[in-house]
């Protein structure tokens, strides 16, 4: 049986483009707007990622620990992200979810209890930014057998011979980040040059869906559709802080800015 999120990756192609991907942090700017948003861009968006808010968030850049911050102040946790998955899930047009975090949190929540419950509420994927392979072994077993879709990492710096076997091990899709930074810096990389070792990876496994993420906005997405899959997030946050500076609907902005993120690579 076929999974969401391949299901996601081939109705996408059927329409000759890639996957669009969206991340925004759960409970950003708080929980009822958070789930507003996600309910106004499903219709523009193919997979949608949803972030647990950390007070030490490694791989994220300043507008998604902004994001977090707000989130956090407004006292969300993990119990709270589960609801709004839920919640979303229930919408006619909800897409495949999936959860991006750190280890720490699903640690201390218990790993078992924590799978269980990704699977009650219908999260079909997880990205663990601080568990690599082959750290990641055990605990992406785990996540198959509750349906779950471990997504590995891969980076420029991943050796050929480390690709391959991140590769082998991958389940739905592989996330592979396009620049030495963390998430909404500035694309110090050509988009040609991304696409050039975005395309040594899928020589690899031709099969294997890979999405591309870190540093994708309206700007430069276009040039990157030549991919099965985009995310873009930072940009989501900025327009999120922007709405709210300045007194405005953030709900109504960003999906505007979805829909257009979804026209720049039709």
């Amino acid at each position: 049986m076929i999974s969401p999120i391949s299901l996601a990756f081939r109705k996408a192609n059927l329409k000759n483009r890639p996957a669009l991907l969206t991340y925004t942090v759960a409970g950003d700017n708080n929980k009822k707007k958070s789930l507003e948003i996600l309910n106004a861009i499903t219709n523009y968006i193919d997979i949608c990622e949803i972030g647990f808010p950390h007070n030490t968030p490694i791989a994220d850049g300043g507008q998604i620990q902004t994001s977090a911050y707000r989130a956090i102040k407004n006292g969300i946790k993990i119990s709270d992200v589960f609801d709004i998955v839920k919640k979303y899930k229930k919408n006619k047009n909800a897409k495949p979810v999936i959860l991006m975090g750190y280890y720490n949190m699903i640690y201390q929540y218990n790993e078992n209890k924590f799978l269980k419950k990704c699977k009650e509420v219908g999260v079909n994927g997880l990205i663990v930014v601080d568990l690599p392979w082959p750290e990641n072994k055990k605990f992406a077993r785990k996540c198959k057998k509750n349906l779950v879709s471990f997504i590995q990492l891969l980076s420029p710096t991943t050796s050929f011979e480390r690709l391959k076997k991140i590769i082998k091990d991958s389940h739905d899709m592989i996330y592979y980040i396009s620049m030495l930074s963390t998430t909404g810096g500035k694309l110090k990389v050509s988009p040609n040059d991304i696409l050039k070792n975005y395309k040594k990876i899928k020589k690899l496994s031709p099969k294997k869906k890979c999405v591309i993420g870190f540093g994708i906005t309206e700007k430069n997405i276009s040039k990157l559709k030549f991919s099965d899959g985009l995310v873009v997030g930072s940009q989501i946050s900025k327009e999120i802080s922007r709405c709210l500076n300045n007194r405005q609907n953030p709900v109504t902005n960003v999906s505007k800015l979805v829909k257009n993120l979804q026209n720049k690579i039709i």
